[in-house]
């Protein structure tokens, strides 16, 4: 299963990358990995009017998309859509940050796993 990274550098430029999930057990019709630790979860829903210019993430977490869909635009200039079922561990908590922007759909509903 593919992440979506979004992780600052030492000059506080975010960058994407792929992560994939290593599995830590292997059942006959199932995969699980490892538990991580989380301190709190957000239920959110935006509207198309949703646009956040540059910003840090609040804390690393993991945002999951349950609908429609999100442009993020790292430091770096690179932008990534971000479909519905997708998820992105968003490690940019300091520096530049990154933008956000509502991708069509009349509302987004997403999941934020707070791990700090």
């Amino acid at each position: 299963m593919r992440i979506h990274n979004l992780y600052e550098d030492a000059e506080g430029v975010s960058h994407f990358r792929n992560i994939e999930v290593e599995w830590d057990e292997i059942r006959q019709s199932n995969k699980f990995s490892a538990r991580q630790s989380a301190s709190g979860i957000v239920f959110r829903e935006t509207t198309k009017d949703y646009t956040v210019d540059w910003h840090p993430a609040p804390r690393r977490q993991y945002v999951i998309n349950l609908d429609s869909a999100v442009h993020i635009t790292a430091g770096d200039g690179e932008t990534r859509y971000i479909g519905p079922g997708e998820v992105v561990l968003v490690e940019d908590t300091t520096g530049k940050g990154h933008i956000s922007k509502f991708v069509g759909g009349a509302m987004r509903r997403s999941i934020f796993v707070a791990l700090d």
